[in-house]
């Protein structure tokens, strides 16, 4: 186990340095969001709804709405000035039976581990409690959050259970307890004697996850019969998916090291592209002509007639694409003429 928490449990005026680790895990069988048609996994983006652009996570603050529609936006700055003096204090408060906790508060269980040399003071206050037979009510604050905190001994540990604040308990507002229903007694007789046929000693180990298991001879069935596929290879968009191809194009220009065109030209943009695409066509055009042009040259052709061929290179880079043989027809149809 990895500890999430380094701090000293504050037992009047001994201090117990101690860490904190999480008491329970969720053994859940997880699934990915896929595209059914192609297995691809579903991603999402972080986007800003004012400008529409991803907001990288360090960028991210917190704001609180307040009733009359204005945003008050903290950073993290502003937490850390907060005067919050359990941080790495676990401040015994009192101590209580048990039995006068219900369980409704009880909300994250961890497991308290002495720290270095704290473990004969560790000891003494375990053994206390289970002396006593009582648990300690504490404070802790938890990633920022400060919450009420119950602290027993469960099999030689220490054990903290994070509690909910009394105004975090819904009250039960329902019609039905304003109502007079009657109970026969006959009625309830009999489900008394069937709380008393049923009754028994708690072994949580007697109790299985009827529906994880059916899930996993589920997948294993499936796996069994073939029916799985190779996960798609997803491309390297920066971690998440690509909204178009004019963003991407401009997310590669910055990576690249060079400026992307202002946004709103995007005519020009493609333009810039077109052009670029028939220099290049027509460079390839140019190389290839060259030695029917030195043919024409030897049959007296005019000296005017070579720049009229180089006027309209779109028009011979079509040519060119479509059909290579057709440029070397055209060059010898003059000295037929001739």
């Amino acid at each position: 186990m990895r500890s999430i928490w380094k701090g000293a449990v504050s037992f009047g005026l001994v201090s117990i340095a101690v860490k904190l680790y999480s008491a329970t895990e969720d053994h859940d069988i997880r699934f990915h969001q896929v595209h059914k048609t192609d297995g691809g996994r579903v991603k999402y983006k972080r986007v800003c709804s004012v400008d529409g652009e991803e907001v990288e996570y360090g960028d991210i603050g917190k704001g609180y709405e307040l009733p009359d529609g204005q945003l008050v936006v903290l950073t993290d700055e502003d937490f850390d000035q907060l005067p919050l003096g359990t941080t790495h204090e676990i401040e015994v408060l009192q101590f209580v039976d048990q039995e006068q906790i219900d369980p409704i508060h009880f909300e994250k269980t961890y497991y308290l581990e002495p720290d270095g040399v704290a473990t004969r003071p560790y000891v003494l206050l375990r053994t206390a409690l289970e002396n006593a037979g009582q648990v300690a009510i504490t404070k802790i604050a938890i990633r920022q959050r400060e919450s009420l905190a119950a602290l027993r001994v469960r099999e030689g540990v220490l054990v903290l259970h994070t509690m909910r604040w009394p105004d975090e308990i819904r009250r039960p507002a329902f019609t039905f307890l304003d109502e007079e229903v009657p109970v026969r007694p006959q009625e309830l007789a009999m489900a008394e004697s069937l709380i008393s046929t049923m009754a028994g000693d708690f072994d949580p180990t007697q109790f299985t996850d009827d529906y994880r298991e059916a899930m996993a001879a589920l997948l294993e069935a499936k796996q069994s019969g073939g029916e799985v596929q190779a996960a798609p290879e997803a491309a390297d968009d920066g971690g998440g998916a690509v909204v178009d191809l004019m963003s991407a194009l401009r997310r590669s220009v910055e990576r690249a090291g060079g400026s992307a065109p202002a946004a709103g030209s995007d005519d020009a943009r493609d333009d810039a592209r077109d052009d670029g695409g028939d220099d290049a066509t027509a460079a390839r055009t140019t190389a290839r002509k060259t030695p029917a042009k030195k043919a024409a040259a030897g049959e007296k052709t005019p000296a005017k007639k070579a720049p009229a061929r180089k006027a309209a290179p779109k028009k011979a880079a079509a040519t060119e694409d479509d059909a290579p043989a057709k440029p070397a027809k055209r060059a010898a149809r003059p000295r037929k003429t001739a």
